[in-house]
């Protein structure tokens, strides 16, 4: 749920807030906390390589099991935590055997509920199991693309894909972007959807809450003088007078952002791109 606030100030005014009603605890487990280090948008020689970052609150990292690989070992959840890295919420597992991981929380898991991992386990929300034995049409999170090698797709607030097909060696899966395309069998996923739906719905409100992220003022080129950018200067409101472009004068639109010989191209069925 979110909370949209009063106008009391011109902060307040448009600003609407999670509500947080879920979480359980604000005390992270610190053995699962790791150190991270901003970089404020700078390579290793302190040049500017990602412009319009820097700054921003400190954070811990939480480390996240996306492998789900603790097999046949019930987990109880303890709590459901706010993770500051991520769109999800993370829920706290303590296994039976006393140790304890974070996973990515699915929509409608409680405090005190048990979880398990495995070859063949209930298709129950927040179990794990390759897509092998995963029932056809069931909505599943937290996706490996290569077997053993961790989720990777659908692990944001509120993502899941659809197991729709398995044709031989694979799983066909519906993302949501609304790709189609091929996943081994041998990989596994997490039954449910992903909690925390209404991210969509968050107004940052104030320039001030997009500081806090570590994201500094967006300027435009043609706003800047021709010393500091190609489309810049001009007398009044210029149009920019040539295609847009970076500051190093590399052109912004019309290129191709995907690898031509991506080895998983030929599993993607129907693009997410018409």
């Amino acid at each position: 749920m979110v909370r949209k606030l009063k106008p009391r100030s011109p902060g307040t005014r448009f600003v609407v807030l999670p509500d947080f009603a879920e979480l359980t605890t604000d005390k992270p487990e610190k053995s699962l906390l790791r150190p991270l280090k901003k970089t404020g948008g700078r390579n290793n020689h302190g040049v500017t390589t990602s412009r319009f970052r820097g700054g921003g609150h400190k954070r811990q990292y939480r480390v996240i099991d996306f492998k789900r690989n603790k097999l046949e070992i019930p987990g109880k959840i303890k709590t459901i935590e706010y993770d500051p890295n991520r769109s999800v919420r993370i829920a706290l597992v303590v296994y039976a055997d006393g140790e304890k991981r974070y996973i990515l929380a699915p929509h409608g898991i409680q405090v005190g509920e048990q979880i398990i991992s495995g070859e063949k386990v209930e298709p129950k929300v927040g179990n794990s199991m390759p897509l092998a034995n995963i029932p056809t049409g069931l909505t599943v999170h937290n996706i490996e693309m290569y077997p053993g090698k961790g989720g990777q797709l659908a692990r944001s607030a509120g993502a899941s894909a659809q197991l729709s097909a398995k044709e031989g060696d694979h799983a066909i899966l519906v993302l949501p972007s609304g790709e189609t395309r091929k996943v081994s069998l041998k990989c596994r996923a997490t039954i449910g959807q992903l909690g925390n739906m209404d991210h969509q719905n968050i107004s940052l409100g104030k320039a001030g809450r997009k500081r806090w992220r570590g994201r500094r003022p967006h300027v435009r080129g043609v706003a800047q003088n021709p010393v500091a950018h190609p489309m810049g200067g001009g007398e009044g409101r210029s149009g920019g007078g040539r295609h847009p472009c970076s500051p190093t004068a590399k052109l912004s639109k019309g290129g191709k952002t995907r690898q031509k010989r991506k080895p998983s191209n030929k599993h993607i069925i129907r693009r997410r791109k018409k």
